[in-house]
């Protein structure tokens, strides 16, 4: 079954004078879903936000809703609710009247709007609250009521920028659950920002990473986490061991490599003798071995080991003096005292391109010269 597309972004840039904050983004989002637009500061993701929102008008490109281009409609006029992270509730008026503004202002009758009221308040778990004040609540409170008073007007699309940014871990990981309950519940299509990885990785649908102003990759978290599409996602998100190598030899879709260390071997498709790539592997894909494992040549000592309740997260150290992070279930201790070979299936490593390559190039050519 086809999914209905309820946002689409279009060729969109966003320029400051000279800053080129959003460039040439183009992005699906469907009915139902729960999409995080996933960066580190100054990415991008806000700024896109903002002009789904009404907030900013791109430079140039199509933001439809619904199908419809939104380029001439105010804020308002948008099918579409914003939750801040500052709250940004009137502290004059009590919990029901917070969340009744928007009804009020669209003259919805009384009857109604007390109905809706007390329904959104069930909704987000802050039954008996209606008579108190912001100033009489704790952050995660002023929050669900922020993200009631959104939805109370039935939006197609919730906006979320950063919504949980201010609330402590805890707390944080407890509205990450309510958010994702209440977005099941409603049916809501939910974009969300935030540059917390972990955060994207447990609640979202598919996850839209954004780096330097640029998609760097859509995908669901699974695929986003086992095969990122580029070094930046690979480092981005989660932790990772990035190899830099000459690819040597390629047999079938077999890619034999050598890096700084050693050779090793990865699976990949395309890729060409000479190339320049790069590896990513997990830490808990990491291998080792006491003697040496055919097609890898890295060898290491084991520097560190710290147990981390269930977790052994080790450190080895390769002979050019970079360090290579593994992790074990608690009971596998790497051995402390002599020589370990470096492994992996070869399902457990990406192979990258670099977008180096070309520079890289260009300093050998000179060299040769």
């Amino acid at each position: 079954m086809e999914k209905t597309k309820i946002v689409e972004i279009r060729n969109v840039n966003k320029l400051y004078d000279e800053n080129h904050v959003v460039k040439d983004l183009s992005l699906d989002v469907y009915a139902g879903e729960f999409l995080t637009l996933l960066g580190s500061s100054g990415c991008g993701k806000t700024t896109t936000l903002r002009m789904i929102a009404g907030f900013e008008q791109p430079t140039d490109g199509l933001i439809l809703v619904e199908g419809e281009n939104v380029a001439d409609k105010e804020p308002y006029e948008r099918n579409v609710n914003t939750v801040f992270q500052s709250y940004a509730l009137f502290p004059h008026m009590t919990v029901f009247d917070n969340i009744a503004y928007g009804l009020k202002m669209k003259r919805v009758k009384k009857k109604e709007i007390h109905d809706r009221v007390m329904e959104m308040l069930e909704l987000v778990q802050l039954g008996g609250f209606e008579k108190r004040y912001p100033s009489q609540l704790s952050g995660g409170q002023k929050q669900r009521v922020a993200i009631a008073r959104a939805l109370i007007n039935n939006p197609k699309v919730l906006l979320l920028d950063e919504p949980l940014g201010a609330l402590d871990l805890k707390l944080r990981k407890q509205m990450q659950l309510e958010l994702k309950r209440l977005q099941k519940k409603l049916n809501i299509t939910f974009i969300y920002v935030t540059h917390d990885q972990e955060e994207a990785l447990s609640m979202s649908d598919r996850i839209a990473v954004m780096h330097g102003g640029v998609l760097e990759q859509v995908a669901v978290p699974l695929e986003i986490y086992e095969s990122p599409a580029s070094k930046f996602v690979a480092t981005f998100i989660g932790e990772t061991n990035l190899f830099e190598g000459r690819v040597v030899k390629i047999e079938g879709n077999s890619v034999s490599v050598m890096v700084e260390s050693g050779m090793v071997t990865a699976l990949g498709e395309g890729f060409s003798e000479g190339e320049l790539v790069s590896i990513s592997v997990r830490p808990e894909r990491m291998n080792y071995s006491v003697t040496p494992v055919e097609g890898f040549t890295i060898e290491a000592k084991v520097r560190e080991q710290v147990y981390v309740g269930s977790v052994i997260k080790a450190i080895v150290e390769l002979g050019n003096g970079n360090e290579v992070k593994l992790e074990r279930l608690a009971g596998q201790a790497l051995p402390m005292d002599g020589t370990v070979y470096l492994y992996w299936g070869e399902n457990d490593a990406k192979l990258l391109r670099t977008p180096d390559n070309e520079f890289f190039q260009a300093v050998e050519n000179i060299q040769m010269c």
